[in-house]
């Protein structure tokens, strides 16, 4: 009677320390994974500021007599496809979702490049205090961006890491696509090519 007793007492901690390790893992991959979350909207929210300058300077550089009109339609129609994208925050945790929206992003940015690159044969636009004045912004913006784009990826890295850890990963996989891996952002396409200077 008494050893009965002991194994089923013996039992039942096995079974309590299990589920506080169960609990314990959970809740450490829950933590994890708003930290992907929150960083997540500080993208969104950065990205978001670069779409908001976006309108003043395609209004500004249009008032440049002789602008190349399709240079400046370019951004405004990456902008649109950036503005029509419906990820809802899905981004994190879908692959798919996230790469549409990093390569609507990567659009934008390339449109944007061209227009300020064309902007310098306009010295007269150039000079413009408003441009002056935008351009700034969106510099800093540009390096916000990247910014939250890295510690977006540390956050995604932490996640994944443990995630995908020994025995972590039998927790996660218990809940299908709760704690799905994180995507990573990665460099444009053709950007480790090194630009052609000609003189």
């Amino acid at each position: 009677m008494n050893r009965g007793l002991i194994a089923l007492g013996g039992l039942v901690i096995v079974v309590i320390v299990a589920a506080m390790w169960f609990a314990g893992t959970y809740n450490r991959l829950v933590t994890l994974d708003q930290a992907v979350q929150s960083q997540w909207a500080q993208v969104e929210s950065v990205y978001q500021r670069r779409a908001d300058l976006i309108p003043n300077l395609v209004a500004t550089v249009k008032g440049a007599a002789n602008f190349e009109k399709s240079t400046y339609i370019a951004v405004t129609e990456a902008r649109a496809r950036v503005g029509q994208l419906n990820t809802a925050g899905a981004a994190p945790n879908d692959a798919a979702a996230f790469s549409q929206f990093s390569t609507a992003q990567d659009n934008l940015s390339s449109a944007l490049s061209r227009l300020l690159v064309t902007v310098e044969n306009y010295p007269n636009l150039k000079a413009s205090q408003n441009f002056e004045d935008l351009q700034a912004q969106l510099e800093g913006t540009e390096n916000r961006i990247a910014v939250e784009r890295m510690r977006f990826n540390q956050a995604a890295q932490a996640f994944n890491t443990t995630r995908d850890s020994f025995p972590t990963v039998f927790v996660a996989g218990f809940f299908g696509s709760r704690f799905a891996e994180k995507s990573y952002f990665k460099s444009q396409p053709g950007s480790r090519n090194a630009p052609a200077v000609n003189f």
